[in-house]
Order: structure tokens, then C-alpha cells, then sequence
């Protein structure tokens, strides 16, 4: 059974690209343009991983990465912070709310690869 990706951005420009390259690599993608979008399908389908973009409407990548690190149920998801925001003040305050890494755009495709697969071990 493949491993799930939840893609969450709210540029179609980054969920494109970022979706076919999951896909292309054996992955089971959905997609998510809010925070509080990215929160309901995290509830509906659990996925493994979750490319999160920090910089989206209503509830931002930092507080839906809070959420998920403050449900026993979702121990299991792994969280890579996929944003522009690359100052050390940022990068420091996403890992010390939970993610896993934290990868800033523009990014290549094969450090995203690398690190999805590095961490939910495919």
C-alpha cells in the first residue's frame, strides 16, 4: 500500500509540481490550500508525511503543525516545513513546534525526495 502525502499550499504553482513528483515516486497524494483545509484531511485520511507550507490563510503551516504535534493519534506523521520563510528565527520555531525538517523554497526535487523518503522509510 503506498504512503500518503498531503500537499498543503496555497499556490497551485507549488502543488503541481510538488504532486506530480509524489506521484511520481510511488506516492499516495492529496492536497490541501488552507491550514484548515490541511486539518480536516489530516482527521479524514491520516496521511504519513505532510509537505506544509508555513504562509497560508486563516490558520497558518506553524499552528496546523502545533495541532497535529498536540494529538496523541497523529505521533506517527512526519512534518516537513516547505516555505519561504528561511530566517533562522523561523526555521528554528517550526522544528521546536514539531516538524521534522524544514526545507526552503526554492527548493530542488530531489532534496524534497530525499527527505520524504528518508523519513517515512519507503
Amino acid at each position: 500500500m503506498p504512503k500518503k502525502v498531503l500537499i498543503v499550499d496555497d499556490e497551485p504553482s507549488i502543488i503541481v509540481p510538488l504532486q506530480f513528483l509524489m506521484e511520481q515516486n510511488g506516492y499516495e497524494t492529496s492536497v490541501a490550500f488552507s491550514g484548515e483545509e490541511a486539518m480536516e484531511t489530516v482527521a479524514a485520511s491520516h496521511p504519513n508525511l505532510i509537505l506544509l507550507d508555513i504562509m497560508l490563510p486563516i490558520i497558518d503551516g506553524f499552528e496546523v503543525c502545533q495541532r497535529v504535534r498536540e494529538n496523541p493519534e497523529w505521533n506517527d506523521i512526519r512534518i516537513i516545513l516547505l516555505t519561504a520563510m528561511g530566517s533562522e528565527a523561523n526555521i528554528a520555531k517550526g522544528l521546536a513546534m514539531g516538524a521534522d525538517a524544514y526545507i526552503t523554497k526554492p527548493f530542488s526535487n530531489s532534496e524534497v525526495i530525499a527527505k520524504v523518503k528518508e523519513l517515512i522509510c519507503q
